[in-house]
Formats: C-alpha cells, structure tokens, sequence
C-alpha cells in the first residue's frame, strides 16, 4: 500500500515540476526553475521505490495518466488553457484506460 502513497506523491511531485516548467519561462527564471529540477528529482526518486514492488507497466500507466488529467487541470486553473471538446475526449478516454487497469487488470505488486 505504500507503494500506491508514493506513487501518489510522485505524480503530485510531477505535476508540480511540470507547472513550474511553464512558469520558468525556458528555464529563464530562477524560482520555477529551481522547482521544476527539485520536483522532478523527487518525482523520479519515489517512482524508483514505486517499481520495486508495482510493475512498470500499471505504474506508468497511472503515473501518465494521472500525471495528464493533472496537468490539464492546472493548465486551465492556472494559466487559462481551456481544452476543447477533443482535448477533454481524449483525457476522458486516459482516465477510463486507467480506471480499467485498476479495477479489472490480474496484474498485480509483487
């Protein structure tokens, strides 16, 4: 179970990194840019402990897809990106991916 809570703060980690990516303006300002490179450090670091016992495949699979629904989020929250009806098909189509991956899949942590 604390595979799935470090994978949680991974993807947070990511989302983090990935909005300050944007506010560094091409790595131009310092303080996003400080954030990015520490937030995806710590991002990277906790999926390490992640893979140990959670397979790469279902892993990933929530970490981008979750990783995208976030961004997305941010994007419209923060910066005013309104994604179009194509856009918000496709993101809905990742979170049924994941939804299925989680609730019908025989992979399981080893």
């Amino acid at each position: 179970m604390m595979a799935y809570l470090y994978l949680a703060l991974a993807i947070v980690a990511e989302v983090i990194a990935t909005s300050a990516l944007k506010a560094s303006d091409g790595f131009s300002r310092l303080g996003p840019s400080l954030v990015s490179v520490v937030g995806y450090g710590v991002a990277f670091f906790l999926l390490s402990l992640v893979l140990r016992t959670v397979p790469v495949g279902i892993a990933y699979a929530l970490w981008a897809g979750l990783g995208i629904v976030l961004v997305a989020l941010v994007g419209v929250l923060m910066y005013g990106q309104r994604p179009d009806l194509p856009a918000v098909l496709g993101i809905a189509l990742i979170v049924a991916g994941v939804l299925v991956i989680q609730l019908f899949s025989r992979v399981t942590a080893h």
